[in-house]
């Protein structure tokens, strides 16, 4: 088949979407696909990053467009950003030939309107990756008031997206149900959560070591965020937990990634060093993304990782991070409401792996639970989650996905 997918990140760029994406294109085109590419030529965490136009890559074929980059600074600048790659985008597909299936994710929120009508213009099969939800998670997050014209708009735009759908790929049954909602039948919705990177990541003894010389962590109890730092994935009751623990010299916070709260978070971090008194160092450590193949290593560096959903944000995103966790068998702190498919997890994983979970605003006790979970995790060595580790692994979950574009229906049970 030909196979069209389309998203504004894809390889060689290290966020999550982009990743999942390559792993799937991947996947089709050993499969005997030909599958083609739709993304932007810039890098999303680095714009000023300019990607090949054109280029084939493991049998994939990768078509890039031009896109602005005003940058995140404010609404406007991303506004424009989205817009100028939605319109390069409708443009290159009027010249591209028939495809026999599109997909589409939802980065940026329009590109699955602008996929569903390329496919019944084509009458080709549409499939719909449900990576967040919008406009939903746009008014739960305040950016758009539900009573505006863009937010019924956007909404117009996202029931035609789901209709139009043959088949859709919901991250879990919470984000199944808020589909649902929407007055789509459940049995075009398959629940297939994101792969852990696990040809990418395991724990790794040596990279942890090296990682934690690197920076200066030896000795040290490091707890860790990693990842998109994002308003959805609301950080405050971790700095406030960290500001509760300034006397703790063994405690390190440590904030890798980007996204649009990253700098604030290393403003944060540079505020707090100013103030500290005498030549103590800061414990707060703030890196950027980690290239694909030092990921094993920085992830294996942490004695807890931190996982934050917020409250609001429950079947609209999804915290696709726990995954690369259960890989390098990390403690997990978990911060956000307190039934969520990251507890679900957490709460069916053998009773000895430990974890901590507070809700949103309960930094004084965060930072004693973190207390305690350095305490009881003291000289433990990290003990392999095989089962989940199975359950979520990219050769479990990626042929049920692969199975919904190839229409195998044999394939498609939640």
């Amino acid at each position: 088949m030909k196979i069209l997918l389309l998203n504004q990140v894809f390889y060689p760029d290290v966020v999550a979407t982009a990743q999942y994406l390559s792993d799937l294109a991947t996947e089709l085109s050993a499969r005997g696909h030909e599958v083609t590419v739709v993304s932007s030529r810039r890098a999303y965490e680095h714009p000023e990053t300019l990607y090949p136009a054109r280029e084939t890559w493991r049998g994939v074929k990768i078509l890039r467009i031009f896109s602005t980059r005003f940058g995140k600074g404010a609404k406007w600048r991303r506004a424009a950003d989205f817009a100028s790659f939605l319109f390069c985008c409708c443009a290159r597909l009027l010249f591209l030939p028939r495809h026999d299936v599109v997909l589409a994710l939802t980065t940026p929120p329009l590109i699955s309107f602008i996929g569903a009508w390329r496919a019944k213009l084509w009458r080709a099969r549409f499939c719909y990756w449900v990576m967040d939800f919008n406009p939903d998670e746009a008014i739960a997050a305040g950016w758009l008031r539900a009573d505006s014209f863009a937010a019924r708009f956007l909404e117009r735009l996202s029931r035609f997206s789901l209709r139009r759908a043959d088949g859709i790929i919901a991250l879990d049954r919470f984000m199944r149900d808020r589909i649902m909602a929407k007055g789509i039948a459940a049995e075009k919705i398959a629940v297939i959560p994101p792969w852990s990177q696990d040809g990418d990541v395991r724990y790794d003894a040596a990279g942890r070591e090296a990682f934690r010389k690197l920076h200066q962590l030896e000795g040290k109890f490091v707890v860790m965020y990693s990842g998109n730092h994002s308003p959805v994935h609301p950080l405050d009751t971790l700095m406030q937990a960290a500001d509760k623990l300034r006397s703790e010299l063994d405690v390190v916070f440590c904030f890798v990634g980007g996204g649009s709260e990253f700098q604030r978070i290393k403003k944060w971090a540079e505020e707090r060093g100013k103030s500290e008194i005498g030549n103590r160092k800061s414990e707060i450590v703030c890196l950027p993304y980690q290239p694909l193949d030092q990921l094993s290593a920085s992830l294996s560096a942490a004695d807890a990782h931190v996982v934050v959903m917020g409250d609001a944000m429950l079947g609209l995103v999804h915290p696709c991070k726990i995954y690369n966790m259960l890989t390098v068998a990390a403690p997990v702190i978990y911060i956000g409401p307190e039934t969520s498919h990251v507890t679900e997890i957490l709460g069916s994983l053998q009773p000895q792996h430990p974890w901590i979970g507070v809700r949103h605003g309960a930094g004084d006790e965060l930072a004693r639970q973190v207390l305690s979970l350095r305490r009881t995790t003291a000289g433990q060595g990290r003990r392999p989650l095989a089962e989940a580790i199975a359950r979520y692994s990219a050769a479990t979950l990626l042929p049920r996905l692969v199975a919904v574009l190839e229409k195998d229906s044999a394939k498609m049970t939640n």
